[in-house]
């Protein structure tokens, strides 16, 4: 049986549900088939799958969803930035929240479910977080009797100040986009000491979510770059942050194991005005590739461009993870931008097939422009925290979040299948690599590359 012959006959196995989408991806890339080929079978299937699938059909299939309202109102909060640098960013996960609300009947459970969007950001960190800010945030929500989850947070740093504060009150909290193992697990050479039991005052486990952790993506990232482009070389830089550094140093320690050559690794001032004198170091070390962790509002399109203007895309390869996966990042570098990877926990949101295509073409007509790559996991957030509160029935702080640290089989609008392990991350591995290039219309955007593995 060649291997084409096999291809087919996962992509039949994907189509009538025999495997998911993680499973048909890992096959697939043990095969050789390309990941062009790939994105191109998953859309084939995608296709048939959105004709009859909408984003309401992800979820625990299991739970029954309650639409009375009889019961009163409970009121959700989410805390991330929402200015600046992070406007789009912020305010798509907002939006795809409140479409998720909307598409359940803003009900779960007998009650009403009313929302509200806090920002943690402030002006003097171009729209970044403020750990007072966040502090007071998580306050708001506890001293709220119809509060029962707080959504949050963007940042895996402003997740450090609040999740023992939530964790002290009981209550549930839930992120869409913190990647830093810390929060969660002990890794050896990347997190803190003290990490994670630190953030848990009480001793039980309140924080979850739904994003894979910086272990995956950083070991994914140096495999891929070692492996299939066969860089040896690489100058390693951080935006100092929990995240940024956190997931460089990940890369770092990963790229050395497999055999690579660290050539210089640090964290670079996000407020200075230019990176020239940086950036004519690491090229005079001769790196074969510059990785960057950071998040958009700490000046990483600068650090690209400056980059670019000494050492060109067919010499030196950019890569950096998920917090540039915006179109604030591709806007700051403009044309230096084109040809830089980075790395995602998902697809971008042109590559979601069945229900997340269906989400992606309804969050579009809304916003009026394609959405965040990480808006996707706010939807999902939030049909969690719906199927606990339908799962509970009552206005029960802890009842609800056992039963949303329980939260299993829940189907994706990624295409796979997760349930939440004993440390609250998702057992997903979903990890692709995207590259930056011009899109049909001409204008640069990410596209996906291929799937990554650890």
């Amino acid at each position: 049986m060649d291997n084409r012959f096999k291809f087919e006959k996962l992509l039949d196995q994907l189509q009538r549900g025999a495997i998911d989408r993680r499973t048909f991806m890992v096959r697939a890339f043990a095969l050789g088939v390309t990941g062009s080929a790939v994105a191109s079978g998953l859309s084939r299937v995608g296709l048939a799958a959105a004709q009859d699938e909408s984003a309401t059909s992800i979820g625990n299939p299991d739970i029954e969803h309650i639409t009375t309202t009889d019961k009163g109102v409970i009121r959700i909060y989410s805390s991330w930035p929402l200015t600046g640098a992070m406007d789009q960013t912020g305010g798509d996960a907002v939006e795809a929240v409140r479409m998720a609300l909307s598409d359940f009947g803003n009900a779960a459970g007998g009650f009403a479910l009313e929302y509200e969007a806090l920002d943690d950001g402030i002006a003097a960190n171009n729209g970044g977080w403020d750990a007072g800010v966040e502090s007071a945030n998580a306050n708001t929500v506890i001293s709220d009797p119809d509060a029962v989850v707080y959504m949050a947070t963007y940042n895996s740093g402003a997740a450090k100040i609040s999740i023992p504060i939530m964790n002290e009150a009981g209550m549930a909290m839930i992120s869409y986009a913190n990647t830093y193992p810390g929060l969660t697990k002990a890794i050896e050479g990347a997190t803190e000491e003290g990490e994670p039991d630190t953030y848990y005052p009480s001793g039980k486990r309140n924080y979850m979510r739904s994003v894979p952790a910086d272990d995956i993506q950083g070991v994914a990232a140096a495999n891929w770059a070692y492996e299939s482009k066969a860089l040896r070389k690489a100058y390693v830089l951080d935006d100092q942050s929990l995240y940024g550094h956190g997931v460089a140093q990940v890369f770092n320690n990963a790229f050395a194991e497999l055999g690579g050559e660290i050539l210089g690794a640090e964290g670079y001032d996000p407020k200075a005005p230019d990176y020239q004198a940086l950036m004519t170091k690491v090229a005079d070390m001769g790196p074969d590739i510059v990785y960057v962790g950071a998040t958009v509002d700490q000046n990483p399109a600068k650090v690209l461009l400056d980059m670019r203007s000494l050492m060109p895309r067919d010499q030196v390869v950019f890569m950096g993870a998920d917090g540039l996966i915006n179109q604030a990042f591709i806007d700051g570098a403009g044309d230096a931008a084109e040809g830089a990877f980075v790395t995602f926990a998902g697809f971008p949101p042109a590559e979601l097939t069945g229900p997340g295509a269906d989400y992606a073409t309804r969050i579009t007509e809304i916003l009026g422009h394609s959405p965040d790559s990480y808006a996707v996991y706010g939807y999902e957030c939030m049909v969690a925290v719906i199927q606990a509160i339908d799962a509970v029935q009552e206005k029960d702080r802890a009842a609800i979040l056992d039963a949303l640290f329980a939260t299993e089989n829940f189907k994706s609008l990624l295409g796979i299948t997760w349930a939440f392990t004993e440390t609250g991350d998702t057992d997903a591995l979903t990890m692709v690599v995207n590259e930056i290039k011009p899109n049909a219309e001409g204008n640069l955007d990410f596209a996906f590359l291929e799937g990554i593995g650890v």
